[in-house]
């Protein structure tokens, strides 16, 4: 069965600089390259979900500018229905990112026609009642992402949140996600633990279940009334993390949406992940479906490898 994935979220054009150290405040430093790519924490969700090998459709806006027209053209083109996409007067939003040659990255959003997203229209609903999960973030306005986690519960489908960037959420908004998927940063934002099993732990009253990325470390799941469970990363060198996240949580909605068991569906997720960071760019270092199945049998081989001999 092919998950049905819907994404309500932003739709940004990235403007990446590359520099062997990123610079302190005030200084300026030279860069070795510039690329301009498709991003947005909703738009590579979607891409990565639909290469993935999910049905997805995008629900936000661009600008009626140039990178609006672009932004479109790439999620059609890795396959994700974007007839949800408006098109608003004015400039789509853009990210200006820095990444070093450790592969780390600092990141301005501006977010553009992504602003204007602060209620669902009847198509919206629509589209998101149709689907059988629903992945949200947080570079929409807030009563936005509200409207579709409300529109989600009533009609049954299942909400996954990213709550990036991190700020603190009302109750109401965590109480309609079904599973809440923030890095350690994030996760203490929201809680004020450190520590991400405590965080977790305290999320799990208002949210059945949530796993906490822990970059290297992998990710750690947590549902009520079971135990923890934490899943490794895939050791890579890492070229560019820009979306590894967003690449993880698409590949992760697929996995889950199949029906496969959650420490299967992470170590899946955190393939696909593993398989972004080795590349440069947001949208363009996703991997295929058939990447990430024969790049995930070969890191669980290693694995069962490493076990025997020891």
């Amino acid at each position: 069965m092919t998950p049905s994935i819907a994404v309500l979220g932003s739709c940004n054009m990235d403007l990446v600089a590359y520099v062997p150290t990123a610079p302190r405040r005030g200084e300026t430093v030279t860069g070795t390259a510039f690329r301009t790519v498709p991003g947005g924490k909703g738009m590579n969700q979607a891409i990565a979900a639909a290469r993935a090998g999910g049905a997805v459709r995008m629900v936000g806006a661009v600008g009626d500018d140039g990178f609006g027209a672009g932004l479109r053209a790439a999620l059609t083109g890795a396959g994700v229905d974007a007839a949800g996409l408006r098109t608003v007067p004015g400039a789509s939003g853009t990210a200006h990112i820095v990444v070093d040659d450790d592969g780390g990255n600092a990141i301005v959003v501006v977010p553009g026609a992504n602003a204007s997203v602060t209620a669902l229209t009847p198509a919206d609903e629509a589209l998101i009642a149709g689907a059988d999960t629903l992945l949200l973030q947080l570079e929409l306005p807030l009563e936005g992402v509200l409207s579709g986690a409300r529109a989600a519960r009533a009609h049954g489908v299942r909400t996954v949140l990213t709550p990036a960037p991190a700020r603190p959420l009302p109750d109401e908004l965590l109480r309609l996600v079904d599973l809440l998927v923030p890095n350690e940063h994030e996760a203490e934002t929201l809680t004020g633990h450190a520590d991400p099993r405590r965080a977790a732990e305290a999320l799990l009253a208002l949210v059945p279940e949530v796993v906490v990325t822990l970059g290297e470390a992998g990710s750690l799941y947590a549902a009520r009334g079971a135990a923890p469970v934490t899943v490794p990363a895939v050791p890579v060198r890492a070229v560019d993390s820009t979306a590894a996240g967003d690449t993880f949580t698409g590949a992760l909605a697929v996995a889950s949406g199949e029906g496969r068991p959650m420490p299967d569906a992470l170590a899946w997720a955190a393939a696909a992940a593993a398989l972004s960071v080795g590349r440069a760019g947001a949208s363009s270092s996703m991997p295929e479906r058939a990447e990430i199945d024969a790049f995930h049998a070969a890191a669980h081989r290693q694995e069962v490898e490493g076990r025997t001999v020891r």
